[in-house]
């Protein structure tokens, strides 16, 4: 379910508070809220007919709207009723949130019995995520103004806020992401862009990506392959990242880092970034898987697949790759540790493998 669809199952749940708004101006509260009531009856008995099904925000929209509308009668205080949407949007907030910030995700779980036999891939997941976490703050917003203007404001403010304003938020939020969808499409990859596997942090294959979107804080998972070069002087080989970098640019880095790109396998692609960026061929320096990680930063999400070598084979590196690239002695690094000279992805990964510099 997208977020027109999300939408479009929201309104007719509104109709009926909508209509006392209408009928409260024109009627007062008593009759606007009986208008109301028989307005949501209506829409009940004709949704039902229509789908043979019971749907379940109508009816909790109307039942709401007379409890609090009859609070409201009774105690002579319209506060109550004019929280009476505040509450709703709450309820939905929650749900919005859990959704979103949880492992629980209610909403598609509750799509998916409407889509059945249908297929979500990973990154139409991750763009409902983004899209429900977007959606959450901003019901929490405007379930505060409505209760600001139950409580401080006239009717008439009231209602364009609890009524009107939640219509016009989403439709300058829906606008929003139309826009971001158009320039989307105009900024479609090249056919020569590198696409990457999308995968689990369990290494399944759930699809493919162009480079520029998994770089874009997407978080879609992607393998990349991480190789240190460590020299029989116990000196370990690192190379600069050029200024042209959109990622950690002038940062010393691993000897080798880099994309699988889809269709290779993790020894084929570390054996072509190695190539590439020091000139370094793995057939002859046999690489040791150490560790696989994930690692995740402000604008990518990386399953880590962390190698070492031991060799004093010449290396030679890319200027189109690398900006340069040496060996530098463990002193040296512990002295530069925690000055913004290096990688925090780096700095982890030493942590790992300073143990190995001295065997």
């Amino acid at each position: 379910m997208d977020k027109k669809e999300l939408l479009l199952k929201m309104l007719p749940g509104f109709l009926p508070l909508l209509v006392f708004i209408l009928a409260d101006e024109l009627w007062g509260t008593q009759i606007g809220m009986y208008v109301a009531l028989g307005f949501g009856a209506l829409e009940f008995i004709y949704t039902y007919l229509r789908t043979h099904k019971v749907d379940h925000f109508i009816l909790l929209d109307t039942l709401l709207l007379a409890a609090m509308g009859g609070i409201s009668i009774v105690l002579d205080n319209d506060v109550f009723f004019k929280l009476k949407p505040a509450l709703i949007e709450a309820i939905f907030c929650l749900i919005m949130g859990i959704s979103a910030y949880s492992p629980k995700n209610i909403i598609m779980d509750m799509s998916m019995r409407y889509m059945r036999g249908v297929e979500v891939n990973e990154e139409a997941r991750a763009q409902m995520n983004r899209s429900m976490k977007n959606l959450f703050w901003i019901f929490c917003a405007h379930v505060l103004l409505v209760v600001f203007a139950a409580l401080k404001l006239s009717t008439a403010a009231w209602g364009f806020i609890s009524g009107g304003l939640f219509y016009i938020l989403f439709g300058v939020y829906f606008a929003y992401e139309w826009l971001l969808r158009r320039r989307a499409r105009k900024n479609i990859p090249s056919s020569n862009e590198e696409w990457v596997p999308i995968i689990t942090e369990d290494e399944k294959i759930v699809g493919k990506a162009p480079r520029s979107q998994v770089h874009n804080g997407s978080k879609l998972l992607h393998p990349v392959v991480h190789l240190h070069v460590i020299n029989s002087k116990r000196e370990l080989f690192l190379q600069k990242r050029p200024m042209t970098k959109s990622i950690q640019p002038g940062k010393w880095d691993t000897a080798v880092g880099g994309h699988v790109s889809f269709g290779e396998d993790i020894g084929t692609g570390l054996m072509r970034e190695a190539s590439e960026e020091i000139g370094l061929d793995i057939a002859q320096a046999k690489p040791m898987l150490v560790k696989r990680y994930r690692w995740d930063s402000e604008v990518e999400s990386e399953l880590v697949y962390l190698f070492v070598v031991k060799t004093d084979l010449p290396l030679v590196v890319s200027p189109d790759e690398v900006e340069e690239g040496r060996y530098w002695r463990r002193a040296e690094i512990q002295r530069s540790l925690g000055r913004n000279v290096f990688t925090p992805n780096f700095e982890i990964e030493y942590k790992i493998i300073e143990s190995m510099m001295n065997a």
